[in-house]
């Protein structure tokens, strides 16, 4: 599936079943903060897109999915490196559905993040 935003901030899906994923990024300049450290942003998208990533594999066809809320915990500053974001599926009801994504640089384990996402249906109305 083509990830408009993954591309522009370099973002790769190394693996992707139903219900997991590994997402990486390699530490670029333009994931720095002024402080020469990655961008808590940053850390979150990778964590946002792989409970994504995992869930997509779920949903029957016409379903989609969107974040309803992510708590994410930041154990380690990032200066460099290879990012690797290793999520699990938790819980998936009909309706909304519960991940957890643990983001490592080597075996450092930096931040944590545990997310829940509504499944849904397109209305016509929304386009």
């Amino acid at each position: 599936m083509k990830h408009p935003f993954a591309e522009l901030i370099d973002l790769h899906c190394e693996q992707a079943t139903a219900g997991a994923s590994t997402m990486t990024l390699v530490v670029a300049p333009q994931h720095l903060n002024p402080h020469e450290v990655v961008h808590g942003a940053v850390l979150y998208a990778l964590a946002d897109t792989g409970m994504g990533t995992a869930l997509y594999p779920t949903l029957e066809a016409g379903e989609i999915c969107a974040t309803i809320e992510i708590k994410m915990n930041y154990f380690k500053p990032v200066f460099e490196g290879r990012v690797v974001c290793k999520t699990t599926l938790l819980n998936r009801g009909r309706t909304v559905a519960n991940l957890e994504s643990r983001l490592y640089v080597g075996d450092v384990l930096v931040g944590h993040a545990n997310g829940n996402y509504a499944i849904f249906r397109r209305s016509r109305a929304e386009g």
